[in-house]
């Protein structure tokens, strides 16, 4: 039996805002990660769940 790897649902991005910004996001599918450019932080996907913690998120360079 093998392990299928959890998708992120694209339909939950019309939903989600930066939490430090309250700007859009942008879903970045190589990293699994939604990306505030606003904010310059990149928030993880965990499992096909979004973790919208600025604590979590990556400073985008």
């Amino acid at each position: 039996m093998s392990l299928e790897e959890v998708r992120f649902d694209r339909r939950m991005l019309e939903a989600l805002i930066c939490p430090r910004t309250q700007t859009t996001l942008r879903y970045d599918m190589d990293r699994q990660e939604l990306v505030s450019k606003a904010a310059g932080l990149a928030y993880p996907i965990r499992n096909g769940i979004p973790v919208m913690l600025v604590d979590e998120a990556r400073v985008l360079e």
